[in-house]
């Protein structure tokens, strides 16, 4: 294989080694001959992540970024004496979980060594009283989710990549589970981690219920995205298995009614453990079948836990439902959902038809969630050449939601299918910012996202970069991603 017949998408803030030989020798000495490669495979393997434009270049003959190295630690201090190397040779490095980021986060934009994280994958203890589990953090989602479950318990946070994400990795781009609305988001469930920084240095956070010990030093590397240090284990939450679980479908007329009902159902302080909204569109495309939801709005509710609890969230769900008219459609739509909510299928095939696919998830509060539906939605059907633009909503909150948009298209007009799929996204977080919303709610920043930062943040991101160049003087850590603009130009 010869990486020359790939063109480099990101080349021109490629890092070069000046002796990549005495540099492969030194992590050989410390890794051992089969924790570390340089073969070309390898290389072009760790090119990218679960981006899903990605997967087009790939047909088309390019890369998004190379590594120069890609290494499997074993321990903690294997781990810090590469980032010794990497910091005397200001080389890039590169925290990588299972690479199903979509935005583009473990993409190594300007070369460097991959770390993968996945031979950090033991569970080290469970404690039934304080209902806790502590993992290393290259743990695959779905084993842990078994292992807990086989015990009588859930880990509560199950993303779509459950089958291929770590924990790590949930934890570097704060991620949101299914059934957050009940268990909460990985913010919420983490209760303490190890992690190690920049320079080599180990630094753990105990696991605590809460503390008043100052500022909260542990959650500036929630949502790091591998530029501030790397978590090698984790204490989460964990839940007794639900005994009880109810399925719960209706559609409504209109967008607003379907939030509404939802807002009103978290103001008794009740939380289903899933609640998904499909607008029109969304709901056509996935339950066609379901004659009472033709031409409206889809919501299906997950209630589970204790049988008491289940029945009173069922009740009030319903009464709430069918005061905004809502039509009820039965557990079929529901059971259609367990189905295929770890299909992606539909994204992972789209090269083959030429098309530029990918999803955008966003926060709203409640006052502005409908409006920031409309308006980007408005924005970007006005895009020449998109053919596909829906929304679903999937994430609650007694004070908003995360909304999570997906479009598909192709470039109308002169220019490149990556220039189209630039101008969608800028479009639709410029649409986000208009309308008072965030630009991310739990896939993270990566490179599509880096250009808006600025304007997400204000004057803080100064204060987020002063603080990066602390940790990491050397900006070996991930660069490109977070505190640095990735796409040329930037805005729509």
């Amino acid at each position: 294989m010869d990486l020359n017949d790939f063109e480099l998408i990101y080349k021109e803030n490629k890092v070069k080694i000046k002796d990549k030989d005495k540099v492969k020798s030194k992590l050989r000495n410390i890794l051992g001959e089969t924790n570390f490669s340089d073969s070309p495979i390898d290389l072009l393997a760790y090119s990218k992540d679960g981006t899903i434009v990605g997967h087009n270049w790939t047909l088309e003959g390019k890369i998004a970024g190379l590594p120069d190295y890609v290494v499997w630690p074993e321990t903690k201090e294997q781990i810090c004496e590469i980032l010794k190397l990497a910091n005397l040779e200001k080389i890039p490095v590169i925290p990588y979980g299972e690479g199903s980021g979509v935005v583009g986060g473990a993409i190594p934009v300007r070369g460097g060594i991959i770390i993968d994280m996945k031979k950090f994958n033991k569970l080290l203890c469970i404690s039934d009283k304080d209902l806790t589990v502590t993992v290393e953090a290259g743990m695959n989602g779905m084993n842990l989710e078994r292992f807990l479950n086989a015990k009588g318990y859930t880990s509560g946070h199950i993303p779509q990549s459950s089958y291929f994400s770590s924990v790590g990795g949930w934890i570097a781009h704060k991620a949101a589970g299914q059934f957050s609305t009940k268990y909460g988001k990985i913010e919420d469930i983490i209760l303490g981690m190890e992690v190690i920084l920049p320079k080599g240095e180990i630094i753990k956070f105990k696991p605590i219920v809460r503390n008043a010990t100052g500022p909260q030093l542990n959650k500036l590397f929630l949502g790091n995205e591998g530029t501030l240090g790397i978590v090698t284990e984790a204490t989460l939450r964990i839940w007794p298995y639900p005994e009880e679980r109810s399925l719960i479908s209706y559609a409504f007329s209109t967008f607003e009614d379907s939030l509404e009902a939802v807002r009103l159902i978290l103001r008794e302080q009740l939380y289903p453990a899933v609640i998904r909204i499909y607008d029109k569109d969304e709901t056509r495309r996935h339950f066609p079948h379901i004659g009472n939801a033709n031409g409206k709005v889809m919501v299906v509710f997950v209630c589970e836990g204790n049988k008491k609890l289940v029945q009173l969230e069922e009740d009030i769900t319903r009464r709430e439902c069918v005061k905004f008219r809502g039509v009820d459609c039965g557990d079929e739509p529901v059971k259609h959902w367990f189905e295929t909510r770890f299909n992606v299928t539909e994204t992972s095939s789209s090269p083959q038809y030429h098309l530029t696919i990918d999803t955008i998830e966003i926060a709203a509060s409640w006052e502005n969630a409908a409006n920031i539906y409309h308006n980007v939605l408005e924005k970007v059907k006005a895009i020449k050449g998109i053919v596909l633009f829906t929304a679903h909503v999937s994430h609650f909150y007694p004070n908003g939601v995360g909304m999570y948009f997906s479009f598909a298209g192709v470039e109308m007009e002169e220019g490149s299918n990556f220039e189209f799929y630039q101008k969608v996204w800028n479009t639709a977080i410029k649409a986000v910012l208009d309308a008072g919303g965030s630009i991310a709610h739990h896939h993270g920043i990566g490179i599509n996202r880096s250009n808006w930062m600025d304007e997400e943040w204000g004057k803080g991101m100064p204060l987020l970069r002063d603080i990066k160049k602390i940790l990491d003087p050397n900006n070996i850590f991930n660069p490109g991603k977070i505190f640095d603009r990735c796409w040329k130009g930037g805005d729509s």
